[in-house]
This record gives structure tokens, C-alpha cells and sequence, in this order.
């Protein structure tokens, strides 16, 4: 039931943290995956996967550029030879006072973290549904359910992947193709560095989190795999916290 051999998967922004985590996770399901990053190291990475199992390849572009962003996805499709799964796990963060906030930080934040989500999951889903079958998950937030402080593009760019993920499933759920996505907990990765590094926030968060401690991209693997599964065909527009029990407490 949670068998991926065979199966053929695109993970955006998976050189590193938690896409890194769901690239491990499906790869060691048995799916082949492409990930999509701006990162440097995205080739190498992906070879560094490759020496054990199914093939991963890497591509690297900047998906704040509609035109890149198209052309890595056929990329990507042509190297798999079809698409089984698409996990949209590209995002980005700028910090600021809401009333100091550019709008050029909220433009570059809802692009990678929205805009980019649309493209690729109607991309995706138009293959998917063409086939009759699809994957696709989508990584939502904590912020998808509260507004959080210094972040309102970031805030603002979740809140609207949830409703997007809800809205897509909607209208594919009875063709074939299932869209849900992970909400992530606080998770000790690069893009949460200033709230580790601030002990009166860092402590505040730590006491809410019923499991004591942050998260790490091995906590989300489990749920990666069960929604990339057969074993979630009737699992549909749902958001699904992976967050220590915080949104609980």
C-alpha cells in the first residue's frame, strides 16, 4: 500500500531541508524523482541520491521565473518519462514590521510560494488527469492557520496554499487525481534560522510544542510517503499538520 517502485516524482526545492526530506522519502519508497532548485549543489545532490536506487536527477532553476519554471517542468517530465507525484516544496522568507514590509518582498514571497504552487499543480494536474491518476502534494504551514509576526507575505502565501490545495481538490478529486498538502510544524531548517537564533521567541515556541522539541525534515517523511500512496486514494483537500502537537495545545 505504500509501495512508490516504479512510480516517477518532481520535488521543487529539494537540495536541502524538508523537500530534501520528501526527495528521501519517496526515493527510498522506490520512486525515481527530479527535484527542481535554484540551489548550486541541485546536480550534485541528486547524483550523491543516485549512487543507491532509482535514478534522481537534479535541474536547477529559478522558479520565480514563469519561463524557467515551464521549461524545468518538461525537463523534468522528459528525464522521468511520466509524472506520478508532485510536491511543491519551494518557498521562500523575508522578515519585516507589517508596516515597513516592501512591496517587493511580498511580491518575490507570493511568486516562489503561490504563484509558482499554481503553475506547477495545473501543470501537473494536467498530465495527471489526462493519465487518470496523480499525487500531488503541496506544503502548506502553521501559518496557514494563524497570521504569525514579520511575516505577512509568508502568512498571506500559505493561507492561500491551503485554500488553492482545497480548491484543486475539488474539482479533481473525482478524476483521479488527489491534492493535499503538509503543514509543516516549527522545523529546525535554514529558513527558521532568526527564530531559533532569538531566545525570547525560541522559548515561547518550545513551550507550546506538547513534543518538547523543533521538528526535522526525517519528521515529515512518514506523511510524505502516505500521500504520495495508494494508501491515501480517498484522502482529498486535506491540510495535515506534522508539527509536534503545537496546533493541539
Amino acid at each position: 500500500m505504500f509501495d512508490l517502485k516504479g512510480k516517477k516524482a518532481i520535488v521543487t526545492g529539494g537540495a536541502s531541508g524538508l523537500s530534501l526530506g520528501a526527495v528521501e522519502a519517496l526515493h527510498d519508497a522506490g520512486a525515481e524523482v527530479a527535484i527542481i532548485d535554484i540551489a548550486k549543489n541541485v546536480e550534485e545532490k541528486a547524483k550523491e541520491l543516485s549512487q543507491q536506487g532509482p535514478a534522481v536527477y537534479g535541474i536547477r532553476a529559478d522558479l520565480s521565473n514563469r519561463k524557467e519554471l515551464r521549461e524545468a517542468f518538461n525537463l523534468a517530465v522528459e528525464k522521468l518519462g511520466s509524472l506520478d507525484i508532485l510536491v511543491n516544496g519551494a518557498g521562500i522568507q523575508r522578515r519585516n514590521k507589517c508596516e515597513e514590509f516592501s512591496l517587493e518582498d511580498w511580491d518575490a514571497v507570493i511568486e516562489i510560494n503561490l504563484t509558482s504552487v499554481f503553475e506547477l499543480c495545473q501543470l501537473a494536474g494536467r498530465l495527471m488527469l489526462k493519465q487518470g491518476h496523480g499525487k500531488i502534494i503541496n506544503f502548506a504551514s502553521m501559518l496557514s492557520f494563524f497570521g504569525g509576526y514579520t511575516v505577512p507575505a509568508y502568512a498571506a502565501s500559505k493561507g492561500g496554499v491551503a485554500q488553492l490545495t482545497k480548491a484543486l481538490s475539488n474539482e479533481w478529486a473525482g478524476r483521479g487525481v488527489n491534492v493535499n498538502a503538509i503543514a509543516p510544524g516549527y522545523m529546525a531548517t535554514a529558513l527558521n534560522t532568526q527564530l531559533i537564533n532569538d531566545p525570547v521567541r525560541n522559548e515561547s515556541i518550545l513551550k507550546r510544542i506538547p513534543a518538547g522539541r523543533w521538528g526535522t525534515p526525517e519528521d515529515i517523511k512518514g506523511t510524505i510517503i502516505y500521500l504520495a500512496s495508494k494508501a491515501s486514494d480517498y484522502v482529498n483537500g486535506a491540510v495535515i499538520p506534522v508539527d509536534g502537537g503545537y496546533l493541539g495545545n
